[in-house]
């Protein structure tokens, strides 16, 4: 995708091979700014504290941050040592470990002097294989979208979005904002309406500052809109990601995406999830007992950080001194409320039955 007219990818290699460079999304939408990744601490650290964020970018993050780790000590304890360090850092997300299993499997396979070259090719390999996966959702999305327009008699199409699903929360293209993008080149007048996704705000930083940048009509509500605005006909389907789906069909996202889910079914609009391969954990089949919710710092809810009229940034606090908090990173919406589930492979009911269908040699590993 483009800034100002130049293509980046969240994460990218630098040429001296021994580094990759990220986007700081905590810097976002006032500042665009790189960071480089140079050791095992530098992606653990990115990856908890949400400078890269986003299931697939996190995975991505996680395997380049194993094949750093190996230049400082590529014994098997080392490789032991990384994956625990690197899939401690965000428990919700599967395509951490998935990642971290798929890279440190290659590397014991081969001497420790080319675990290093091994892990960082390998890891290459995973994020263009995420590129890809995203423009194949995008194309199959964007299908429902145009499906939409034409059953409207070619009128324009509202899509209500939760969190940022969008590129960068993948390598390129995004899971949830890939169809927008797809059925938008087309030239299908799409209009998306941003939640803001309190209390990190990633809807109204991130999602907002890629549609602005990429020319999608959009408008940002806030997080309690949506149902009002779905029971008055003003949303035609809603799109999110996906950090963990169950083999069930069971969706998790982030907070709040169960309350969109549950206004879309009460008003008949459809709700779908958008999400690469590397999203679906085969080993449960319910999501709201099994899937672990990260709890994270109560401050990203007592305190917000915004700039200022003079152009200089402030972070102050909007709860009431004192006040407990509590800060649930997602929520897990039933398959039951999910119309269907996109993927690179195409779409599928949000069911063991739909996501077999894709992907039949699941069901025999299962």
């Amino acid at each position: 995708m483009n800034i100002d007219g130049q293509p980046y990818r969240t994460i990218f290699p630098d040429p001296d091979g021994l580094s990759v460079h990220v986007i700081d999304q905590t810097r976002l939408p006032f500042a665009f700014e790189l960071k480089r990744l140079a050791t095992l601490d530098d992606a653990a650290v990115a990856i908890r504290t949400m400078i890269v964020r986003g299931a697939p970018l996190i995975g991505v993050t996680a395997a380049y941050g194993l094949a750093l780790a190996m230049r400082a000590d590529a014994s098997t304890d080392g490789i032991d040592r990384a994956v625990a360090v690197l899939a401690a850092t965000r428990p919700t997300a599967v395509n951490l470990r998935w990642a971290l299993e798929r890279v440190s499997a290659n590397l014991r396979q081969v001497a420790p002097d080319d675990r290093f070259a091994r892990a960082f090719a390998e890891a290459g390999r995973i994020a263009e294989e995420d590129v890809a996966s995203c423009r194949s959702i995008g194309a199959h999305g964007g299908r429902i979208i145009a499906d939409l327009h034409r059953a409207k008699g070619n009128g324009p199409i509202t899509v209500l979005t939760h969190c940022n699903a969008g590129w960068l929360a993948t390598v390129d293209w995004g899971t949830a904002l890939a169809p927008i993008y797809a059925a938008h080149a087309e030239g299908v007048p799409v209009h998306v309406l941003v939640d803001e996704t309190r209390p990190r705000s990633q809807g109204a930083a991130l999602t907002a500052f890629e549609l602005n940048g990429h020319g999608v009509p959009h408008t940002v509500i806030a997080d309690n809109a949506g149902g009002h605005l779905m029971q008055h006909g003003e949303v035609d389907l809603c799109i999110v990601g996906s950090d963990r789906t169950a083999a069930s069909g069971d969706v998790c996202n982030k907070i709040g995406t169960y309350l969109k889910a549950l206004a879309a079914h009460d008003n008949g609009v459809p709700f779908y999830a958008a999400l690469p391969f590397s999203t679906i954990d085969w080993t449960l089949d319910d999501g709201v007992r099994e899937i672990p919710i990260e709890e994270r710092d109560g401050r990203e809810v007592t305190h917000m950080t915004g700039r200022l009229a003079d152009g200089g940034f402030a972070t102050i606090e909007v709860v009431s001194p004192g006040s407990p908090v509590a800060n649930p990173a997602f929520d897990v919406t039933p398959a039951r409320l999910v119309t269907g589930i996109i993927t690179e492979r195409g779409v599928c009911d949000a069911s063991h039955e739909g996501l077999y269908g894709l992907y039949p040699e699941r069901r025999k590993a299962a």
